[in-house]
Order: structure tokens, then sequence, then C-alpha cells
């Protein structure tokens, strides 16, 4: 798991490098991108907001759909385990680094303990490795004019598949995506940058019925198994009941072949009185 996260928090880095570079060549400052790479953590909305901006929109527009583009933390957060984010006051630095990667690390665990230290480690590695790529980026962005052309943004979605290509073993789950691709792709020419993605969420209803229908699976399991519990202790009594009658009986006979019955009364019994003779 420690080598996975440390590839994915290599691969923002470099997305980073090239989100620096974008918005220093843009012309904004250096500060922009690297306290935007803290303040907001979230790259999809920080590359919406200098192409807003960059484009002549208003920066309160860019902000606007950034806001939206991150509205998939809410099924994020609805998705992890109770406690995963930390609780009380940690719970808000725990909030803050919730992305794409650290999610997908955690829910891959099996335990909690296992999803919080997944979560943390992701969490904190992107933290330091998303400033620093942007930061980096930002400083050599003067001689890097077009990151694009090393396919660094590829990186990102490529890692993104990697992480969730295990999970689509799973029927159901692979038809959710499915699902969810065809509808981003349909959506796509017809909604702004950002606003597909979400659209797409509509697919996560399709996994709605799998715990319903594994749900019904186990009642009638634990139907069938408590109906064979009860025709064999039906069985087990009856035996047990056969094995009791069985035993009465020859206890019955040995106590007779031990205790002969008494003669009737006023029968003599021959040869048990001697007999006087007369002088």
């Amino acid at each position: 798991m420690l080598r996975d996260i440390a590839l994915t928090c290599l691969a923002v880095m470099a997305i980073g490098l090239s989100y620096g570079a974008v918005a220093v060549t843009s012309g904004f400052p250096l500060w922009v991108p690297a306290a935007q790479s803290v303040l907001v953590l979230a790259g999809a909305s920080e590359f919406l907001f200098i192409g807003i901006v960059a484009a002549g929109g208003s920066p309160l527009a860019a902000a606007l759909a950034g806001l939206l583009v991150n509205a998939r933390h809410l099924p994020y957060g609805l998705a992890l385990p109770p406690g995963v984010t930390g609780r009380g006051w940690r719970r808000l630095a725990g909030t803050h680094v919730m992305n794409d990667e650290s999610v997908v690390f955690a829910l891959a665990q099996d335990d909690p303990p296992g999803q919080r230290a997944a979560y943390g480690a992701c969490g904190l590695g992107v933290l330091i490795c998303w400033p620093g790529g942007a930061i980096l980026g930002a400083l050599i962005g003067s001689a890097v004019h077009n990151t694009s052309t090393f396919g660094l943004d590829a990186m990102f979605p490529a890692v993104i598949l990697a992480l969730v290509v295990p999970d689509l073993r799973d029927r159901v789950t692979l038809r959710a995506a499915l699902a969810g691709a065809v509808i981003a792709l349909i959506a796509t020419p017809f909604l702004p940058a950002g606003l597909p993605v979400l659209l797409a969420l509509a697919a996560v209803f399709l996994l709605a019925r799998a715990p319903d229908a594994a749900g019904a699976a186990d009642a009638a399991g634990a139907a069938d198994a408590a109906g064979a519990a009860d025709t064999a202790g039906a069985a087990d009594t009856a035996g047990a009941a056969d094995t009791a009658g069985a035993a009465d009986t020859a206890g019955a006979g040995r106590e007779a072949g031990q205790h002969p019955a008494p003669a009737p009364s006023g029968t003599a019994l021959s040869g048990t009185v001697p007999s006087r003779t007369a002088p």
C-alpha cells in the first residue's frame, strides 16, 4: 500500500509542476499557485480557476465553478466510514486533505485502522507533493512554456484509472462505472467543463441496489439454514424419543425376569409342606 501511495504522490507532484508552470505563463504571480495549492488543495478546481481568469472571466465566477467541481467531495464524505477523517477538531484537518486518491486508498482497506492509516498517509503525501510541485513548476515556468508537450496532464487520469481497475472486477461496480462514463460522454458536448463528471454520479444509484440484493440473499440463506436446523432438531428429538422408549421397554423386561410374579392365593405348592404319619 505504501508503495502505491508513494507512486501516486509522485504523479500528483508531476501534475503540480504543470499547474505551476501554466499559472505563471498565464500571467499570475508565483504566490497565486502557491497559495491555492495549499489552501484549496484541489487540482481540478485550481486548473479551472486559472483557465477562466486567464481567459478574461471573473474571479468570482471562477471560484464558483471551482466549488461546483469540488461538489464531488459530498459523496466522498458520505462514502467514508465514520472516524476515517478524524474526530473533534482533527476532523477539520482530515477533511482538508480529502481528495480522489486518499478516498480511493481508504475505501480499498478492509478494517477501520487500515482505512485511517491509508487516508492519512495519502492525504499527507498529497498535501506535501501538490504544493511542492506547484511551486517548483512556477519557478521553472519561464523555461518551460508549454508543459502539455510532456504529457504531464495525462498522468493524473492514468493513476486514477489504475486505482479503480481492481474494483471493476465486480459486475455491479463495472455496470455503474460504464453507465457513468456513458452519461459523461453524452453530456460533454452540451455542458460546461466539470458538469458532465458531476452528472455521471447519477450512476451511483445502480450500486444502491446491490446491498438490497445481498441482504435478500442473506435473509433467504438464513431462512434456509433455520429450516434445516429445525428439521434436524425435530429428527433428533424423534430419535431421542425412540431410543428412550426402547430403553424403557428393555428395562421393564429385565425387571420382570429378576422378580417373578407371586402365585395366586389359595393355591398349594406341591412338596413344600412335609406330611405327618399316624403312629
